[in-house]
């Protein structure tokens, strides 16, 4: 994998929005490219054999599968043994050549094609994953406005920035560097590295941080941290070392891996020399030793193992969960502890206006107050503004034209509307007197987990309103779902604040909250479950969430508003929002491996019996190809059972309401 610290070429962007970033081209691999020459060869020749027609029609492109699609494997599997390690892909090209070389053509030439195919989605996953990672650089800008002592501006690459640089962020741009403002106010977008969709006040004193998307205020901020220590460059930096880890079950089977090669190497050696030292004839005995090597190879076990997970893989597909891979599937049904996030996880990720209290002696009643407060909102971008503007349309009330509009960062707006002067903002800028009704009802509402926003009316209170991101409707039931599939209750993990985290928590029936936390918190919270001996699913949905994802044992990532580098690095992504799905999907993958155990026992029974019966008697070759082949078929059959609608059903918790 190339390093992700080099940037890539990016298109041209906008000031709110990161660069788009090229994806390398699936058949730009070539991987990719032998893959599918050996299937489309291999394609073209099976009608021709079936039909019994010469075979030097068929012969070549038979021929050519075994070339396009074996070399790879093969010379890699040649180079590994100069490292004395014996590669199992080595070993499938030589089964696949001794087929062919006792009439087994089709037989070696299907082996050939599966596993050229899976090296070939495993090549795409890692380029993907690559793209994604190098990709999340371009959310810091590659130059930045860096300010003399005396005033003067220089544009300078961000990545040569120190500690102690000052630099100008004008409204719209994007912040160079991790740093504290100097000077200035104005709203910061920090979805990037907390995953909360409001943007942050900021002035003088506060932390900002590379990559994050400034408003409308001019910020003159001092470096606090080197480019290459940023919170964004950390959170690179995890994904890799994440990514580069390899899990405990990989380890297990590379070790059965070298053991089977070598017994089957062994054996087949022993069964072709040993005859030949006692005098047999040597068409016989080669005959004996390729017959072991067709009913000992693991194709049989690699079916076995392939249609059940392939098939929950299909169905949750179905039912919007895309698992990425089967290993994936297989490790869903491992995990026994799970990590949400909070916004755009537990919650839709969307602020909308939860409470609207006037004033007693306002003279305002409900609709009226929205109306005022709608009004004046609706020049302004901010999300704030946007979920007062939403719940006013949804109330169908009429808005009046804004004159004089006018917004301060950190504060709120004013506005003339219908000839009264109206402010929407911030009580702690409003509110010159704390101990206001006003004040109090404010203090209520962020008691609750809101964001309370004041409407003052001609300079006089008027009445609060109070926003907050709505929960899911199914989050409680999932919660719950994920609790009895795992035995514990599950962690909280968010960038919000504790007491709206907590609130929520309370709402879904999670005990454990962990609130304010950054990304390599959230990291530090997985790895701490980890070291009590959880396997770890973690469920989040932003850039601040992926290197949780990658860290984890299994990493879920919610599709519909997730970011890029979310859904790349997650093992599975829930399209269309339903966390509902989680649960029944986990539940899925238990099940899948219930049916991957009978049918490793039925594969194996098979190789077995096929296997001694050559050893010790004389097992005919048809009979020998006959076995193998119907227990692959057995096998097979058997794990497309939940390929069908009620396997998903049957796998939905009993806790869930039935959705069909």
């Amino acid at each position: 994998m190339s390093s992700v610290l080099e940037r890539p070429q990016t298109a041209a962007a906008g000031p709110d929005q990161a660069p788009a970033r090229r994806r390398t081209r699936i058949l730009a691999l070539p991987e990719a490219r032998w893959a599918l020459a050996a299937l489309v060869l291999f394609l073209a020749a099976l009608p021709l054999y079936l039909l019994d027609t010469p075979t030097w029609l068929w012969g070549p492109l038979f021929a050519a599968t075994y070339v396009t699609g074996g070399w790879e494997p093969g010379w890699e599997g040649l180079k590994a043994l100069k490292d004395k390690t014996l590669d199992v892909d080595l070993l499938m090209v030589v089964a696949a050549l001794g087929a062919a070389a006792i009439g087994q053509v089709l037989d070696g030439a299907l082996l050939i094609v599966i596993f050229a195919t899976s090296g070939a989605l495993e090549a795409i996953a890692t380029a993907r994953t690559a793209d994604s990672v190098r990709g999340l650089l371009d959310l810091a800008p590659e130059t930045a406005t860096r300010l003399a002592d005396d005033g003067t501006e220089e544009t300078v690459p961000a990545d040569s920035l120190a500690v102690g640089d000052v630099i100008l962020v004008r409204p719209g741009e994007r912040i160079g560097a991790d740093g504290r403002v100097l000077d200035g106010a104005s709203d910061v977008d920090q979805a990037t590295i907390t995953g909360e969709p409001m943007p942050v006040a900021k002035q003088t004193g506060d932390e900002v941080f590379a990559g994050t998307l400034n408003g409308s205020g001019a910020l003159r901020v001092k470096v606090e941290r080197d480019p290459s220590e940023s919170v964004i460059a950390r959170i690179v930096a995890m994904v890799e070392e994440a990514a580069e880890t390899k899990a405990p079950t990989q380890l297990f089977i590379e070790k059965v891996e070298q053991r089977y090669s070598l017994g089957m190497v062994a054996a087949t050696l022993l069964i072709f020399v040993i005859p030949l030292l006692m005098g047999s004839d040597l068409q016989s005995t080669l005959l004996r030793a390729m017959t072991f090597m067709i009913v000992a190879s693991p194709c049989a076990v690699v079916l076995a193992t392939m249609p059940p997970l392939l098939s929950a893989m299909a169905n949750a597909g179905r039912h919007g969960v895309l698992v990425k891979s089967a290993v994936v599937m297989e490790r869903l049904g491992q995990v026994d502890a799970v990590a949400l996030d909070k916004t755009g996880t537990l919650t839709e990720g969307t602020p909308r206006l939860t409470g609207l209290r006037p004033l007693d002696g306002s003279g305002l009643d409900e609709d009226a107050l929205l109306r005022l407060a709608a009004a004046a909102e609706h020049p302004s971008e901010h999300p704030l503004a946007r979920a007062v503007v939403d719940a006013a349309r949804a109330r169908r009330l009429d808005l009046p034209a804004a004159e004089d509009f006018s917004s301060t960062p950190g504060t709120g707006v004013t506005a003339t509307v219908d000839g009264r002067a109206v402010a929407v903002g911030s009580p702690a800028r409003l509110l010159d007197e704390p101990a206001h009704p006003v004040a109090a009802l404010a203090a209520a509402m962020e008691e609750e987990g809101r964001t309370a926003v004041v409407v003052t009316v001609d300079g006089r209170p008027a009445g609060v309103l109070g926003i907050a991101d709505r929960l899911r409707p199914e989050a409680a039931t999932a919660t719950r779902a994920l609790a009895e599939l795992t035995g514990r209750t599950p962690v909280l993990v968010t960038g919000d604040n504790r007491r709206a985290a907590a609130r929520l928590a309370a709402e879904v029936g999670i005990t454990d909250v962990r609130a304010g936390l950054l990304p390599q918190d959230k990291v530090a919270a997985v790895h701490e479950l980890q070291n009590d001996g959880a396997k770890v699913l973690v469920v989040g949905d932003g850039v601040n969430d992926a290197p949780a994802l990658a860290a984890a044992h299994t990493g879920v990532a919610m599709g519909r508003a997730g970011s890029d580098l979310a859904l790349e690095t997650a093992d599975a992504v829930v399209v269309r929002d339903e966390l509902a799905t989680i649960p029944t999907v986990v539940n899925l993958s238990r099940r899948a491996r219930t049916l991957v155990i009978q049918n490793l026992v039925i594969a194996g029974t098979f190789i077995a019996v096929l296997a001694v019966w050559d050893l010790v008697g004389t097992l005919p070759l048809p009979l020998g190809v006959a076995g193998h082949e119907g227990s692959t078929v057995l096998v097979g059959l058997n794990g497309l059972r939940l390929l069908a609608d009620g396997a998903w059903r049957r796998a939905r918790p009993a806790v869930l309401p039935d959705v069909r």
